[in-house]
């Protein structure tokens, strides 16, 4: 692990600690992260998502962060992300950026996700928008990892993808440390 990385996940434990001792009773249970990540790992590139939790059980998270496969789930995820302080959604999408570009969105409504997520997200954004209407929605950051398209059958990711797995990383440290 970089030393940057490290850096991001001790700023992360220590706020929290901070905030304990300056009397503000905030507890891990009550900043309570979850990691939900999206995709069929069935079809390649589409299971980034699943395939960046995977790479994150290996390394060091704040013990207030569960990781969760949520695999092609939509609808069916709402109690689940209504239990959390946060949620940190990681998905493929189809756009136009060069394969292997990371963003970060904050989505409220459907109108708010990239305009080429692939089908299991429509899904994903009935969740949000319902979410939203009953007033349990999280803050949310969605991070988006732009691949070539959809595989065919194929469980491993390429070459490209696979290597920006620390970067998806790095990337989920910077939010938490927000």
């Amino acid at each position: 692990m970089n030393s940057e990385w490290q850096f991001y996940l001790f700023t992360v434990q220590f706020s929290t600690m901070d905030e304990l001792n300056n009397g503000t009773n905030v507890t891990l249970e009550d900043r309570k992260v979850l990691i939900l990540g999206m995709g069929n790992i069935l079809l390649g590139d589409e299971g980034v998502g699943v395939r960046a939790v995977e790479y994150m059980e290996k390394q060091l998270l704040p013990d207030n962060v569960d990781l969760l496969d949520g695999g092609t789930g939509g609808f069916t995820l709402l109690p689940e992300i209504q239990k959390y302080n946060k949620v940190i959604l990681i998905d493929a999408t189809l756009d136009e950026n060069p394969i292997g570009t990371i963003r970060v969105i904050q989505p409220k409504f459907s109108k708010d996700f990239p305009k080429a997520m692939s089908t299991h997200d429509i899904g994903l954004k009935d969740l949000i928008e319902s979410a939203t209407i009953m007033g349990t929605l999280p803050p949310l950051h969605l991070i988006v990892v732009t691949i070539k398209d959809i595989q065919p059958m194929d469980l491993s990711l390429s070459k490209e993808i696979d290597k920006i797995l620390p970067e998806v990383y790095a990337t989920v440290l910077e939010i938490l440390n927000d």
